[in-house]
């Protein structure tokens, strides 16, 4: 598999001043098989970044891991495989998957994810400067974005700093590599989470199926993405930018 997760390539900028060659700066996106317990669950095209927490989180999101401390090993294989062992149920039959608004058919969960009751959220607040805060220094962590403008991040912050940053080509990836993280112990799993993708449904049911209250993006949420944070009692906020939110539902988590 290639290492590299940028390259570079020659562009014609044409304009009505003329024509001027440009370099830019790409994004690399390869395929990775995600395996369980040796047994192939399916690829995704991915940003060969956070890999290992990739694979937990992206079966997280498929229904086979359901918990923290449930992960034990995950190794990512130069041949683009990410083998992750964890104590499941062997033998398991595969999941019924939603297809989901994930481009190229990136965002699925499991049918089971959607159904049934939520379990009590891990409780906290943020207070408007330490949103602030999380914005610049999310926006601080990686050039990928200003240099690809094909990427995007997600972070978690908890007990007043930035835990966690990821970035990815696709939003769901990005929000699976912080679920990987809470699932491997890496980061905690209370706090709030930022991206800046949207917030569709499974976008939404990922975060609130690990517990996590708050959910701020820089764009907006879709009306399913809405209704899932209301059932599960979600503090939902789009168009997060310093000084500023725009929330959904459950205000009271916002302190001003």
């Amino acid at each position: 598999m290639n290492n590299k997760i940028t390259l570079v390539e020659k562009t014609v900028v044409i304009s009505s001043s003329g024509r001027e060659e440009r370099e830019e700066t790409l994004a690399v996106e390869e395929p990775y098989k995600v395996a369980l317990n040796d047994k192939e669950i399916g690829t995704s095209m991915v940003l060969a970044t956070g890999l290992e927490e990739f694979g937990a989180g992206f079966l997280f999101g498929q229904g086979y891991i359901t918990e923290v401390g449930q992960v034990r090993e995950v190794l990512v294989c130069p041949e683009g495989r990410i083998s992750v062992h964890a104590d499941v149920e062997e033998g398991s039959e595969p999941k019924e998957v939603i297809i989901t608004s994930g481009c190229g058919g990136t965002g699925k969960i499991s049918r089971e994810m959607l159904e049934g009751a939520f379990d009590p959220l891990n409780e906290c607040s943020i207070t408007l400067n330490e949103v602030n805060q999380f914005i610049r220094e999310m926006l601080q962590q990686s050039p990928l974005g200003p240099t690809t403008h094909c990427v995007h991040g997600c972070g978690l912050w908890a007990d007043g700093r930035l835990q966690g940053f990821y970035e990815d080509v696709g939003r769901h990836n990005a929000v699976d590599k912080i679920i990987g993280a809470i699932l491997m112990g890496k980061i905690p799993a209370s706090g709030a989470v930022y991206t800046t993708g949207r917030l569709t449904s499974d976008m939404v049911l990922k975060c609130a199926r690990i517990g996590l209250p708050i959910v701020l993006s820089r764009t907006s949420p879709s009306s399913l993405g809405l209704a899932i944070a209301r059932r599960a009692g979600v503090t939902l906020a789009g168009y997060a930018r310093q000084d500023r939110l725009n929330v959904f539902n459950a205000p009271e988590r916002i302190i001003c």
